[in-house]
């Protein structure tokens, strides 16, 4: 199974409005399903169906009081003059993230289970995967305009472990176990 941990983005209107400008746009990018938008702490990959219970309990040992999360502004990764992932970025809760994600991190080490890139953690909402050169003008200069745009607030409650499963149309994902917040 494919699988990482997250937070799902929920009740934030403007997310669904700067997916639907992109779209607008006519670039050549494939955007994030509402339903699937989230911020990823740990990308496990490819992992054995028997280490799911072994994940699960080091999700539930992670300690954290819920917090409210600040979505603002808008980039791409590697760069603007190089596009491939368009995002939006974290503002408040930076550090509450980095913090669910060292105790995520040290956990799943404890139980065999060594995430992708587990040094780096750049917390960011993916809209969109840029797939071509079409419009890319048009695409840098509506993220270099809302560069600095106020997204949204929401309250972060739960950390979850999602199943992906790669299809022609885009990921189909589902959620397997939710870790709540202590308070």
């Amino acid at each position: 199974m494919r699988l990482f941990i997250a937070i799902k983005i929920e009740g934030i209107p403007t997310i669904l409005s700067l997916l639907e400008d992109l779209r607008l746009i006519g670039a050549d990018v494939k955007l994030v399903e509402p339903e699937n938008v989230h911020v990823t702490l740990a990308f496990l990959g490819e992992v054995e169906d028997s280490r799911v219970e072994a994940i699960r309990r080091a999700m539930d040992g992670v300690k954290f009081n819920r917090f409210n999360v600040t979505l603002r502004g808008m980039g791409a990764f590697p760069s603007l003059s190089r596009p491939r992932v368009v995002w939006v970025g974290i503002e408040k809760g930076f550090n509450q993230m980095k913090e669910i994600r060292d105790q995520l991190v040290q956990n799943l080490k404890k139980v065999g289970v060594r995430p992708e890139n587990d040094n780096e953690f750049l917390p960011h909402v993916t809209l969109g995967r840029v797939k071509g050169p079409r419009n890319l003008p048009k695409l840098s200069e509506f993220i270099t305009k809302n560069a600095d745009i106020i997204v949204g607030e929401m309250e972060v409650r739960e950390i979850t472990l999602f199943k992906s499963t790669l299809t022609p149309r885009g990921p189909i994902y589902e959620q397997l176990h939710s870790a709540r917040s202590s308070a």
